[in-house]
């Protein structure tokens, strides 16, 4: 398959990763030490711009992926040419487990949503950790695990008619202790950028997280969102209307 020129110097411009950035990799912690000493060596980490396509559908995958730093959308072209959102990824989530597992091309495009850190290791490291290292099936079975659940809820936060639904439930998709651990109870995200998550404009998003911070259960700080209630975002159900 034929790369575009910007997709090339995409591949071209990986580096080696920094101490604080090593890390920052949730995966390296589960392995033992000179396993961890072998995968830490095949890192590498690429600095991509806003709008950097790190994935393309029906491109070929080279490396398994994820974010250091930054916040990167999952997404797939509708045939109505509306883009339908599997997810939103930020620090610390890994994914494209799957897409390398089955050696497959890409299925869906991942998108910079804003200036974002993304590391890699190659496709034939990640089949050798899967060979040889007990700990590092144990974490991929559990990311396939839950991402299964995750792509189940965002088929149903995309059937949601009632807003501050959605952007309870897209929160707590962000918020996921398993997949996303490098969040904590704080998300740095702008609320431009979670109305490209959820798929409404920024606007009502607003209102929304207005609504959701009303009933106590997140506090909007400066650039982001503090979670006060994760079950209770969870389980949001609007008012029914008159």
């Amino acid at each position: 398959m034929t790369l575009s020129p910007k997709a090339q110097a995409l591949l071209l411009r990986p580096r080696l990763p920094t101490a604080t950035e090593v890390a920052g990799i949730p995966w390296l912690r589960v392995l033992p030490l000179d396993t961890r000493e072998r995968a830490v060596a095949e890192v590498r980490v690429i600095d991509i711009a806003r709008g950097e396509q790190v994935c393309r559908h029906g491109r070929e995958a080279t490396h398994w992926l994820g974010v250091v730093n930054g916040l990167l959308k999952m997404s797939s072209d509708r045939p109505d040419g509306v883009p339908m959102t599997f997810a939103g990824l930020p620090s610390g989530a890994w994914f494209s487990e799957g897409t390398v597992l089955k050696r497959e091309p890409y299925r869906y495009n991942v998108e910079a949503l804003r200036n974002s850190v993304v590391a890699g290791i190659p496709t034939g490291t990640f089949h050798d950790l899967l060979d040889h290292s007990i700990e590092f099936n144990r974490y991929v079975m559990q990311q396939l695990n839950e991402r299964l659940g995750q792509f189940i809820a965002a088929r149903e936060i995309d059937r949601m008619t009632s807003v501050e639904e959605r952007v309870a439930r897209s929160l707590c998709a962000l918020f996921h202790p398993v997949l996303h651990p490098g969040v904590g109870q704080v998300l740095r995200i702008k609320q431009e950028e979670l109305a490209y998550l959820v798929g409404l404009s920024r606007q009502r998003v607003n209102e929304a997280l207005q609504v959701l911070q009303a009933a106590k259960l997140l506090q909007l700080e400066y650039g982001g969102v503090r979670v006060l209630d994760l079950d209770g975002l969870r389980t949001y159900a609007a008012a029914p209307s008159a």
